[in-house]
């Protein structure tokens, strides 16, 4: 018998265990979420597949596929990407403004991809490993905490600058996040909070562009320009509204079947979904984003090694990040940013960034058990 013949059974025992340890409770949770969003673009598209269901679903197996064969990848392998991909979404970020393709009077995308989400995976990654190599005392409070407010202040500068206001804010709450999780004192965050609120009426009137400035200002008055850039917002509280307790009933929403809606398959998902389910049908898929939330962190709670602690509460974070701006966005309670409702908004870009997300948090869950040494990502 071969030596390749005898090392099969062991090989296939090992993927097998490593299958049965994926939190299956957290697949079933995702496949609910986009199942949802399949079923409100169809909805949106007047009862069609295209040209928005089919495709979203078809992205999301895909990369539901590459979730669980990246929940495969060993941890030490993404403790030693950490950095390095960091460096690349970095390098990507400070291309753009020159090979940078331009839509929307903004340069977001250079070689087919966008560098801002794949910073969102880099910089979760790029923290970890920092806070991985420190004393909880020094994460509380020293010098080395200019090195993650480094991290997070310059692809925050390059990402405003494309203009991207939504994903900017993403990047620095997500990195406030995993500083505070990593033991940041809070009287440091605190300070920090005054210091941006003192710094927001100077930020609204000198830095952000016209466009921007429209926005914030509107989300505070809508009702001033309600055919102009107020549009957005009061048509999203009247899809809202009108759904009632119950909704209207699937595919029967007037907001967006007759298109007095806009980004209805977008950033106003969520509004084209409350339409027609109502306050009920919201409070359920808020519990089911709510429980995708619980149980990552719980995956966080239970690893063995501090790197992917804060590795899978990161990415937890940034994805509640995106369904909180989201909904405030469509209530009326924060400016309308761009920022879509993951897993249920039409696109692939945030889709592949979330489901990777996901990957290394099941990743964390398969290698609860591993230590890795600080300072150190070999694989040996």
């Amino acid at each position: 018998m071969t030596a390749s013949a005898l090392t099969r059974p062991g090989q296939r025992e090992r993927l097998t265990e490593k299958i049965a340890e994926i939190d299956w409770r957290l697949c079933a949770l995702l496949l609910a979420v986009a199942g949802i969003g399949g079923m409100i673009l169809y909805s949106a598209a007047g009862n069609s597949w295209g040209p928005w269901a089919d495709k979203h679903m078809i992205r999301f197996g895909l990369c539901f596929a590459l979730m669980l064969v990246l929940s495969f990848v060993d941890l030490r392998a993404w403790f030693a990407l950490a950095y390095p991909i960091y460096a690349f979404a970095l390098f990507l970020l400070l291309l753009v403004p020159v090979l940078g393709h331009t839509s929307l009077g903004a340069k977001r995308w250079i070689f087919g991809i966008q560098p801002s989400e794949v910073m969102k995976i880099g910089l979760v990654m790029a923290l970890a490993r920092f806070y991985h190599g420190i004393s909880a005392r020094e994460a509380q409070l020293s010098w080395k905490l200019l090195i993650p407010a480094a991290l997070i202040g310059l692809p925050t500068l390059l990402v405003a600058k494309q203009p991207d206001l939504g994903t900017a804010l993403l990047l620095v709450f997500t990195g406030a996040g995993v500083m505070f999780l990593a033991g940041l004192s809070w009287r440091l965050l605190a300070a920090g909070a005054i210091m941006a609120c003192a710094a927001v009426p100077p930020f609204i009137m000198f830095v952000l562009k016209d466009y921007q400035r429209k926005r914030v200002l509107t989300f505070l008055h809508p009702e001033e320009d309600p055919s102009g850039t107020g549009y957005h917002i009061l048509q999203s509280k009247i899809a809202l509204g009108s759904g009632g307790l119950l909704g209207k009933g699937y595919g029967l929403g007037t907001q967006s079947q007759l298109n007095f809606l806009p980004e209805k398959h977008t950033d106003f998902v969520f509004s084209t979904f409350a339409e027609e389910f109502g306050l009920i049908g919201c409070v359920g898929l808020l519990a089911l984003y709510a429980g995708v939330v619980a149980i990552a962190l719980r995956v966080a709670s239970v690893s063995h090694s501090h790197f992917g602690r804060l590795s899978a509460a990161g990415v937890t974070v940034t994805f509640a990040l995106y369904v909180l701006i989201n909904a405030a966005m469509v209530m009326g309670l924060a400016p309308v940013v761009g920022v879509p409702m993951p897993l249920m908004s039409y696109g692939g870009t945030v889709m592949v960034t979330v489901m990777v997300g996901f990957g290394l948090v099941q990743s964390v869950r398969v290698h609860r058990y591993l230590e890795i040494t600080s300072g150190r990502g070999s694989l040996l």
